[in-house]
């Protein structure tokens, strides 16, 4: 084997023949490290607005811990992907899962000497395992042929549908499980948490192997090996070159946006009709099943539609949500179709516009244009829901859902106007992989 220009790691052998069975496998471990390490998350952040209250000892901070991890999540994308774009996407994933785990055990010590700082620290770091969990998606599409593309990110993001579903269920008895010892029950389900993410670090240290990333480039071949095309100045650069690449990053920003900022007034307003715990959570978990067990479907639509039809879908049914969320009053079944509606808009624009993003850049600047991705995402979708707080309390959660719905309007605009002026480009030299 040669060394690929540009790097200090060895190409890996270009045999087109072996490249479905390789991507097969490798998507086996991405599944398997979703299930596992999407499990992580969950089971641990139900917890932490309760944790954050006993630690500050007043409610009012309640909200920073969550609010912490996203922005530990936002802040870690850039570099998590500079590291993916130099070394593979190996050492980016299990670093990103180590400091997730260094983060939970911050959040345990946190909890032990009652330092708020310190679990301010702690939950930011936690993050980085959410930032590995919505990688693992880009990963699944180095290696697949182009009229598959979405379907591979569509799996990966339908194998978080257990952690997402179980986690949250599983919080109560990760508490329980450290009663009578030193730590306290609320950081318990943080203790599982870092293992859970030390064991899908190692699992993609051994597994995933030989690195997606890097093997691509390879079969890419020697033009996509600079250093100076994979740097995150070239991946800005080829945003700005593709207006795809940028209705993709206004897809994925403003469906998680809309999304996460209804989602997250959704119990309150449950809860000022009349609605209890257990009818919350149904409400919650039927929303959660929108978002990633129908992603396949997302996925063949938009390989079998293209995804600039999918994001119209994605649009649609956002918008649908919000109506339907937002004129709900005290019936509780239009709030639930409403969310579940919810859910399936976000799985559209996610699958859609991930897929359009490594469509329209160079191989070579997909990691850095990714992380810019994620980046623009959750630092969007942090403002939304923090906003969504003051619009809920100045104004109600009708005209929450209002606002959510005009956020659609301009990007189904350049949906519209990119279909119009910039149509599907001709056969371009990734589809190689396609065999």
């Amino acid at each position: 084997m040669s060394a690929a220009p540009g790097t200090d790691r060895p190409a890996p052998p270009l045999d087109l023949a072996e490249l479905p069975r390789l991507q097969r496998r490798i998507s086996g471990v991405l599944i398997a490290s979703q299930m596992l390490g999407g499990l992580g998350v969950p089971i641990s952040i139900a917890l932490a607005p309760v944790l954050a209250t006993q630690v500050s000892g007043t409610e009012s901070l309640s909200g920073f811990a969550s609010t912490a991890a996203v922005i530990g999540t936002a802040l870690l994308s850039l570099p998590l992907a500079a590291l993916m774009t130099a070394r593979g996407r190996r050492p980016g994933l299990v670093l990103a899962y180590a400091i997730g785990a260094a983060g939970a055990a911050t959040v345990v010590l946190a909890a032990a000497i009652k330092s708020f700082p310190l679990l301010m620290l702690g939950m930011a770091a936690f993050g980085a395992a959410s930032s590995a969990n919505l990688q693992a998606r880009f990963a699944a599409a180095d290696l697949a042929a182009p009229d598959r593309r979405a379907r591979a990110i569509s799996v990966v993001v339908w194998a978080s549908t257990l952690g997402a579903v179980l986690g949250p269920n599983l919080s109560a008895p990760a508490s329980r499980s450290f009663a009578g010892t030193s730590i306290p029950e609320t950081a318990g389900p943080f203790v599982w948490a870092g293992a859970v993410f030390l064991l899908t670090g190692a699992l993609i240290a051994v597994l995933l192997r030989p690195d997606p990333l890097l093997t691509a480039r390879a079969l890419a071949g020697p033009g996509e090996q600079t250093r100076a095309g994979r740097s995150l100045r070239a991946g800005l650069a080829a945003v700005k070159a593709a207006p795809r690449a940028r209705l993709a990053l206004v897809t994925v920003a403003v469906s998680h946006t809309t999304m996460v900022s209804i989602m997250v007034m959704t119990p309150v307003d449950l809860g000022h009709h009349g609605a209890g715990l257990e009818l919350v959570g149904l409400v919650i978990s039927g929303h959660i099943a929108g978002m990633f067990a129908f992603s396949p479907v997302m996925g063949w639509l938009a390989d079998r539609l293209g995804r600039l039809s999918v994001i119209g879908l994605a649009a649609g049914l956002l918008s649908v949500a919000a109506l339907l969320a937002g004129t709900a009053g005290p019936n509780h079944g239009q709030s639930a179709l409403g969310l579940f509606l919810l859910g399936l808009g976000w799985s559209a624009g996610m699958v859609s516009g991930s897929a359009l993003l490594t469509d329209s850049v160079p191989q070579a600047a997909r990691a850095a244009v990714q992380g810019l991705s994620d980046l623009t995402m959750n630092t969007a979708a942090g403002l939304g829901g923090a906003a969504a707080g003051l619009v809920m309390s100045q104004a109600g959660y009708g005209w929450l859902n209002a606002i959510g719905a005009m956020l659609l309007l301009p990007m189904a605009a350049l949906a519209l106007f990119t279909a119009r002026r910039h149509p599907v480009p001709a056969k371009t030299a990734d589809e190689a992989l396609s065999g």
